[in-house]
């Protein structure tokens, strides 16, 4: 938000109210720029002394040798079994840590006598600057114990562990193994030795586990062997105890007379039915009479029944047929009876026997059906031993075949462990050997300079930004008005070195177009502000020395010269400089003169151009008194009658309190302010005095600004709105 333009205060710009979120790059380039030379200096200092400690560092040459290592190698001879897969990643890292292993670290030290190298011998090594432990020996009068070859291979292998380096390329199995050293040759011979010394104690453990493998299974073989001999023992003797030969044919003859014997005692079984059947049936009709035995089927089917049963009938029927024509006494007919009774009788004797003769067979079944199943059992019997000795049997052979076989495992194994043990290869081979560096891997003269002056560049250009940050002066008009609520009356630039002595004579001699137009413009806005009264008396005041008041005083006096009669006085009665500055003459008489009554003002006045002046004269011991006194305030009540503007030269008003009271008697206060010198808060606190004591201070004079610097900043116009003039007519 922009605020107004005061119309009373034609000198004052609008003035802008900026976010304090906003970050104005613009500002902070020109903050850098404007330092630029301190940022080149600290860039340069830097870079020398980078390149003095990179020229006294000792280069260190890195010495690559490269190793592929196969997962499984390929082995002499092949022989079984195989080892299990191993996964690649798990693999690579567990031959990474071995390479680096302490071993192989110790083999190559010893191999290369690395313990004489000045790089790795512990007695060659530079000590501490301040060795406290041997002051103190030293002092309790006690000798160092010397180092033992312990200690010194200890320190030489943990050295050379230190610059070795192992790294895998990618996901493949090349391996680079790399050595650092001052000493490029013995770079590059460690390295190759620590691929060999690695590959070596491959082979080395490969051996050694075979010829500790050979030694177990030769102590493994004595049991084995004496286990074989106590399983055969043991089956032998079990065949003596029982007395077995053949377990194959006592079983097999065993198994078929049980067949045999099983199908004999089916038949005897089936004999015996048919025996018992007709035994049944005869001893159920045994009380009915022989003749209803005759009609049972087993004795009638029997060949003799038969026969006899025909000679019965046939007898019968001749009986009958002589009964017909003879009579009971005839001879016929009593040869026929007696015929008849012959027949019957044989068939009943022969029933009888028939009878008996099936309970005989019957008895007889039933007698072979119990032998023959009495020497099943026993078979069975039999067999069942025969099978339990054969089980045990097979157990003890199987016994004996798998002694037999772990032996005979044993045995090859060995015998293969023996013949290539002399034969094993490793997974490991050397692709590249490690050839000494042309150029030193440390330091990296260029990466450190690089980064050293990048560094150096960041750090200047933090500082700039800092100050810029911490800076807390003024350097704009806007940041005056804003600060001090006062008007800027006009901003003098910057003089050129050479001019800086004669600054005071600059408007006078018509100098430096700028500064002049500058001078103008402050006599200007005086005149402007002044309105129906004019300001007679005005005090340049300023907050700490060397802030150009006075300069601003003089140039200021001769330029209300060319309009009005002008005296400028200098009151600054402690630090005078209008005596040195225009040259008078030594002991000239001035202001304390005059206020102490020891000279008289015509005597005290000089004339330069078109300016009186008064110097301080003689520095007295009580300048506040004096300027305090009423002897001060009828001098200027004199000098008003002759003059049309008095310009009073004061002290600062942060370094004594003489300015105060001078402003008691000025129409206006000048109050000088140096563009990026002045503190803020001590100008804040100067100009709070001066109108605590109800001073008139008019307004700002900006001394001493960079034009330059503020036209890069964007301020140039404003700056010329001022001066009333453009660069073309400087």
């Amino acid at each position: 938000m922009n605020s107004p333009v005061r119309p009373d205060r034609p000198w004052q710009r609008s003035t802008s109210t900026d976010d304090s979120d906003f970050i104005d790059l613009k500002k902070i380039w020109h903050a850098v720029w404007s330092r630029k030379w301190g940022i080149v200096l600290l860039v340069a200092v830097v870079a020398v002394l980078m390149a003095v400690l990179l020229s006294r560092m000792t280069p260190i040459y890195k010495a690559v040798t490269s190793v592929i290592i196969e997962v499984k190698g390929t082995p002499v001879v092949s022989f079984q079994p195989a080892n299990a897969p191993t996964e690649v990643s798990e693999y690579l890292q567990t031959q990474l840590s071995l390479i680096q292993s302490r071993g192989v670290a110790e083999k190559v030290v010893r191999d290369l006598e690395l313990t004489e190298h000045p790089e790795f011998d512990l007695r060659q090594q530079p000590g501490p600057l301040i060795d406290i432990g041997g002051m103190l020996d030293a002092i309790m009068g006690e000798e160092p114990e010397p180092l033992t070859e312990a200690q010194i291979m200890d320190h030489a292998t943990q050295v050379f562990m230190d610059r070795t380096t192992v790294w895998v390329e990618g996901k493949s199995q090349l391996v680079y193994l790399s050595v650092a050293m001052a000493d490029k040759l013995m770079a590059a011979q460690a390295a190759n030795h620590l691929a060999t010394s690695y590959i070596e104690a491959q082979l080395e453990a490969k051996v050694e586990m075979s010829m500790t493998a050979a030694s177990w299974m030769n102590t493994r073989l004595v049991d084995l062997r004496q286990n074989l001999k106590d399983s055969e023992d043991r089956l032998q003797a079990y065949l003596d105890a029982e007395g077995l030969v053949d377990m194959d044919g006592v079983g097999t003859i065993s198994a078929n007379e049980l067949s045999l014997t099983g199908d004999r005692m089916i038949d005897a079984r089936r004999q015996r039915a048919e025996a018992e059947s007709q035994f049944r049936q005869v001893e159920s009709m045994r009380d009915q009479g022989w003749e209803r035995l005759a009609s049972v089927p087993a004795v009638l089917g029997h060949p003799l029944i038969q026969q006899f049963k025909a000679d019965r009938a046939h007898a019968r029927s001749r009986v009958e047929d002589l009964s017909r024509r003879y009579g009971d006494r005839h001879p016929a007919m009593q040869s026929a009876r007696s015929d008849l009774n012959a027949a019957t009788a044989s068939l009943r004797q022969q029933v009888e026997q028939v009878v008996a003769s099936i309970e005989r067979s019957y008895q007889l079944a039933v007698a072979n059906e119990n032998s023959l199943r009495a020497s099943f059992n026993d078979n069975k019997e039999q067999i069942q031993d025969i099978s339990r000795k054969e089980f045990k049997v097979r157990d003890l052979q199987r016994e004996v075949e798998a002694n037999r076989a772990l032996y005979d495992t044993f045995m090859t194994r060995l015998q293969e462990t023996t013949a290539t043990s002399d034969l094993s290869s490793t997974n490991a081979r050397i692709v590249d050997e490690a050839i000494p560096p042309a150029q030193a891997s440390e330091p990296n003269t260029r990466l450190f300079m690089v980064v050293a002056l990048f560094l150096a560049l960041v750090v200047g250009i933090a500082q700039a930004i800092i100050r810029e940050i911490l800076d807390n002066t003024f350097k704009s008009s806007d940041e005056v008005e804003t600060k001090l609520n006062l008007p800027v009356m006009g901003i003098v630039p910057q003089v050129p070195r050479n001019l800086r002595k004669q600054v005071s004579h600059l408007f006078q001699r018509n100098e430096e177009k700028r500064f002049c137009e500058a001078i103008r413009t402050i006599r200007t806005n005086i005149t402007l502000t002044e309105g129906n009264q004019p300001r007679q008396v005005l005090v340049v005041t300023s907050t700490a020395p060397g802030e150009g008041k006075s300069s601003v005083s003089a140039n200021l006096a001769f330029a209300m010269g060319q309009l009005n009669r002008v005296l400028l006085i200098d009151a600054d009665l402690r630090r005078a400089t209008l005596d040195q500055t225009f040259e008078f003459a030594p002991g000239t008489p001035g202001l304390a003169n005059l206020i102490g009554g020891n000279a008289k003002l015509d005597d005290c006045i000089r004339s330069v151009g078109n300016v009186d002046m008064i110097s301080a004269g003689t520095v007295p011991s009580n300048p506040l008194e004096l300027l305090s006194s009423p002897r001060f305030a009828k001098l200027l009540e004199a000098v008003k009658g002759r003059y049309d503007r008095i310009i009073i030269d004061s002290p600062p008003s942060q370094a004594v309190s003489d300015a105060a009271v001078l402003s008691i008697l000025a129409d206006a206060v000048i109050y000088v302010i140096k563009s990026e010198s002045t503190l803020i808060p001590h100008a804040q606190k100067g100009v709070a005095q001066l109108l605590q004591s109800n001073a008139p201070v008019a307004g700002v004079v900006l001394n001493h600004v960079d034009v330059e610097k503020a036209k890069r900043n964007g301020q140039f116009r404003g700056y010329y709105d001022h001066y009333g003039y453009s660069e073309q007519t400087v």
